[in-house]
C-alpha cells in the first residue's frame, strides 16, 4: 500500500489533534497537587474537573508539582456564578522565595448581573504593582473558556481563548526586571472581599455560599526545571514557544490585542497618573 504526500499529512493532523485533546484529557492528579482547602475540593470527571468551593469557613488552592521556565500554560475555567461580589478566583505563575517572581490572572466577582474584571499583573525580582483590569466580553461562569500565558525569553503574553489581552516584554536592555526564576503554575478560590469589588465596599453576600469555581485542562506545556542551574536550556528553541515566530505578536495577534485595550481595558497602570506620575520604563516600550 503507497501512501501519498497528503495521506502523511492528513496522519500528521489527525496525531496532533488527538495530542492536543489528549493534553486536557489528563487526570488533575498526575501534575498537580491540593495545597490548601482539602475538604473545599471536589475531583469530577476522574480527575478531569476539579471544583474549588468557599464558603465561609474556607476556600482552596491547588499548585504544579514542578516548577517550569518557559511555556505556554492554560487552564480551562468557569468562575463562580450568582452574586460572586468579594470573591477571587486565581490562576498565576509564581516562584518561591524573597524576591519573587509571578504572572497574575484574578477573575474579581461582582454583583449580579454585573461583569466580572479581569486583573492581571506581573511581578519579577519582587517588583509588582503592574495592575491591568479589563471587562470580559462574555459571561465567564456560563461556560468553561480557555486562559493562557506564553513565556518565553523575549515576551509574556496574557491570553483569553487564544486572544491576546496584555503583552509584557522582555526589557532587561534598559534596567527593568523580566521573570526569569522557576515558577509553578497555582489557582485558588478565596474571600477578597477586602479588596476585589468596588476597592472592598462591596462585600460577599454568605448566603449565596458556596461559591464554586471549576477548572479543566492539566496537560502542561512547558519547561519543566529542578533548579536554577536547569534554566538556560528552557530557552532552545526545541520548545516551540522560542521559536521566532512566538517573540512577538503577528498581524492578527496584534489587531485583537489593540482591540480589547480600546474596548474593554478599564484600567492600565501605565496611565494612572496619580500614583505614577513618571511612567515606569516598560510603558514607554
Amino acid at each position: 500500500m503507497r501512501f501519498s504526500l497528503l495521506d502523511f499529512l492528513l496522519l500528521f493532523l489527525l496525531c496532533w489533534v488527538l495530542a492536543s485533546e489528549g493534553s486536557d484529557n489528563i487526570s488533575f492528579y498526575e501534575n498537580y497537587n491540593v495545597t490548601w482547602g482539602f475538604d473545599h475540593v471536589f475531583s469530577l470527571n476522574q480527575g478531569r474537573d476539579i471544583q474549588l468551593s468557599l464558603d465561609i469557613s474556607s476556600g482552596a488552592g491547588f499548585t504544579s508539582k514542578l516548577g517550569y521556565a518557559s511555556g505556554l500554560f492554560h487552564l480551562r475555567m468557569k468562575l463562580p456564578d450568582k452574586d460572586s461580589a468579594g470573591v477571587v478566583t486565581t490562576f498565576y505563575l509564581s516562584s518561591h522565595g524573597n524576591n519573587h517572581d509571578e504572572l497574575d490572572f484574578e477573575f474579581l466577582g461582582n454583583r449580579e448581573g454585573k461583569p466580572y474584571t479581569l486583573q492581571t499583573n506581573v511581578f519579577a525580582n519582587g517588583l509588582g504593582n503592574r495592575e491591568q483590569r479589563i471587562l470580559l466580553w462574555f459571561d465567564p461562569t456560563a461556560d468553561f473558556h480557555t486562559y493562557k500565558i506564553l513565556w518565553n525569553e523575549h515576551q509574556i503574553v496574557f491570553y483569553v481563548d487564544n486572544v491576546p489581552i496584555r503583552v509584557f516584554k522582555n526589557n532587561k536592555n534598559i534596567g527593568v526586571d523580566y521573570p526569569s526564576q522557576p515558577m509553578h503554575i497555582e489557582a485558588s478560590l478565596w474571600d477578597g472581599d477586602s479588596l476585589a469589588t468596588d476597592g472592598g465596599q462591596t462585600k460577599i453576600n454568605w448566603t449565596h455560599a458556596p461559591f464554586n469555581a471549576h477548572f479543566q485542562g492539566f496537560g502542561i506545556a512547558g519547561c519543566p526545571v529542578q533548579n536554577s542551574s536547569d534554566i538556560q536550556q528552557c530557552y532552545s528553541s526545541k520548545y516551540w514557544w522560542n521559536l521566532e515566530k512566538y517573540w512577538k505578536l503577528d498581524h492578527r495577534q496584534q489587531r485583537e490585542y489593540e482591540n480589547v485595550r480600546k474596548k474593554y481595558m478599564n484600567y492600565d497602570y501605565c496611565s494612572d497618573r496619580p500614583r505614577y506620575p513618571t511612567p515606569p520604563p516598560e510603558c514607554f516600550n
